[in-house]
């Protein structure tokens, strides 16, 4: 009985609570500042370093004035704030939106390279995903074919050949693994690819070596002894060729084909 009557007084209290509370609304009174006041007060909070609170104040310019030539800035600018306060896929979210609105502003190469960059900042090792990768290559890619002559495509293209002999790095990887292994044909593939979709890159003279010991092992000594041509005419000089020309001219492989 007693337990009842504390269940009943609780529940009173509860409403008693709720009925105060439906009367008067305890949220902050929402007040429209002037636009001004609001893109300042961002400017200040990004100079002070606070970049997530500047984020936020730009996209409070944003939305109590949203159609105001400030609108516009501030929108680009929260996507900057994003992107200095490591929150990459906010400021991704920001700066596509901004293209979007906006695509014919002259901030857009920068919002693209913006996007590149959030991208760029997380690329992990050869021994991981390369997703990150690839996202910062596609778009560091669409803003040197839409952008060209700009300031940001030319860091893009030096950021693009950085990211590209990533890539075959992780091609290479995955070759050694399978030629470690003796899956020879898989490692090819890999190997390939890297002397058909990374051919500037420093693993070119290594993917040709490797096809070297891949197809020797294949008995494909023909094959071999051409990638040790291509190797021998384009880098003489370097470790990988001797090593070729050591494979190719063993004593007891059979002799070329005519």
């Amino acid at each position: 009985m007693l337990r009842r009557v504390r269940r009943a007084a609780f529940a009173a209290a509860v409403l008693a609570v709720a009925a105060c509370a439906g009367g008067q609304d305890t949220r902050p009174e929402y007040v429209e500042r002037p636009v001004e006041d609001l893109y300042n007060e961002a400017m200040d909070r990004l100079d002070a370093n606070d970049f997530v609170a500047a984020a936020a104040a730009f996209e409070e310019v944003e939305r109590q004035h949203p159609y105001s030539r400030w609108a516009t800035r501030a929108m680009f600018m929260a996507s900057y704030a994003y992107y200095e306060a490591r929150r990459y896929d906010d400021a991704i979210l920001a700066a596509e939106r901004f293209i979007d609105w906006n695509a014919g502003s002259e901030q857009v190469p920068y919002a693209q390279y913006l996007i590149g960059m959030s991208y760029y900042e997380r690329i992990s090792d050869v021994g991981r995903d390369q997703q990150m990768t690839a996202q910062a290559e596609a778009a560091f890619t669409e803003l040197s074919r839409r952008f060209p002559d700009t300031r940001y495509a030319r860091d893009a293209g030096l950021k693009l050949d950085l990211i590209r002999d990533h890539l075959a790095g992780k091609e290479m990887e995955v070759g050694r693994f399978y030629l470690e292994r003796e899956q020879y044909v898989a490692a090819i593939n890999r190997f390939n690819r890297v002397l058909t979709e990374y051919q500037t890159t420093t693993h070119v003279p290594e993917a040709l070596h490797r096809m070297v010991e891949a197809y020797t092992a294949l008995g494909v000594v023909d094959e071999a002894r051409r990638y040790a041509s291509v190797l021998g005419y384009n880098y003489p000089g370097s470790e990988w060729y001797e090593r070729a020309y050591a494979l190719v001219t063993d004593p007891d492989l059979p002799p070329v084909q005519s």
